[in-house]
């Protein structure tokens, strides 16, 4: 694929396509033709690339002709009903959904990662869900330094992985208690402002959420590790972006905490944040806007042979999901 391209956001006005834009702008993705697609609720509104408004228009089946590349973020069900039509115009979609995750023919990328496996698609690539691809980003290169043998992550997810009605919500409930009034719960089904609560993806037969389940089987896929062993618990808390993770790791061989943090300095789409010193280490505000994982907290865990323990924050929104998919485009474009 040469560039310059024609390239289509679906789910142009959502919190994940508002991130898309604004990430290709940032990065200088090299467009040609820009086309804007969401809903029909959304159809004639105007929104900036470069500085020039481009108008929204209704996706449909024909909407991907003459499409290069198209960022899919407008939940499984709309990317299930347009992608075949997609890929059949010739474009290649990075689905931002659910839909195709876990399919054995769909390559599942964090180009952090396992960038080899893009050129294994046909015509659709997928994204990872946020958490797992926060988590994948510093323990892919310490995987590959001592071999992980075990996860256990906590997860402190912030409002914005409910997307945009639920970081108003945030704020709107914030404002009514600090006024004296009552929370109004419309998105999230608890009071998410002053409070914390386990995620509300619903819970399967294993007794873990769906949110925890996509952790582990996603982590799997990318790692190309089937049978690694990994206990999430995901639980949403009243910040309005980025997502913060406690990590503990068991390896294969010791790795110290020295020799962990030579690592993780010199990998890919991480930046070290651990100040012992001024107890200063990763933060959701910091991680806010960023497009690497902030990583910190770094110590051995004494309760087990090999244990590490980590502290890790990345923006939801970014490395999550837009700043994910503009690199898997870049690296596209790169062929």
């Amino acid at each position: 694929m040469k560039a310059p391209v024609h390239i289509a956001v679906l789910g142009a006005t959502g919190a994940v396509g508002v991130e898309v834009l604004k990430t290709l702008e940032r990065r200088n993705f090299p467009v040609r033709k820009l086309t804007l697609l969401a809903s029909e609720r959304s159809v004639g509104k105007k929104m900036k690339f470069k500085g020039q408004d481009v108008t929204v228009e209704q996706v449909n089946p024909e909407s991907f002709k003459g499409v290069d590349v198209a960022i899919f973020s407008a939940g499984a069900t709309r990317s299930r009903e347009f992608a075949p039509h997609a890929i059949k115009a010739g474009c290649v979609v990075v689905d931002n959904s659910s839909a195709f995750r876990m399919d054995a023919d769909i390559p599942l990328v964090v180009p952090e990662v396992n960038p080899g496996d893009i050129k294994k698609h046909k015509g659709l690539i997928a994204n990872p869900n946020c958490s797992a691809a926060i988590l994948a980003v510093p323990l892919w290169p310490l995987h590959q330094a001592a071999k992980i043998n075990r996860i256990v992550v906590s997860t402190y997810q912030a409002a914005s992985g409910a997307g945009a009605r639920a970081m108003a919500e945030l704020e709107n409930q914030s404002r009514d208690i600090l006024d004296g009034k009552p929370a109004k719960k419309e998105i999230l089904p608890h009071q998410i402002a002053f409070n914390v609560f386990s995620h509300n993806a619903r819970i399967q037969e294993n007794g873990y959420n769906e949110e925890e389940n996509k952790m582990v089987e996603e982590t799997r896929k990318m790692f190309h590790e089937p049978k690694l062993a990994i206990c999430p618990t995901c639980v949403r808390v009243p910040v309005y972006r980025a997502h913060t993770e406690s990590v503990v790791i068991e390896t294969e061989r010791k790795l110290t905490a020295a020799e962990a943090r030579k690592v993780l300095l010199k990998a890919p789409g991480v930046k070290v944040v651990d100040d012992r010193e001024k107890n200063y280490f990763p933060m959701p505000i910091d991680a806010t806007n960023l497009l690497e994982v902030l990583v910190g907290r770094i110590r051995e865990d004494d309760t087990a042979q090999n244990g590490l323990a980590l502290f890790i924050s990345g923006d939801q929104l970014l490395k999550g999901a837009a700043w994910n998919a503009v690199q898997i485009a870049e690296m596209l474009l790169e062929k």
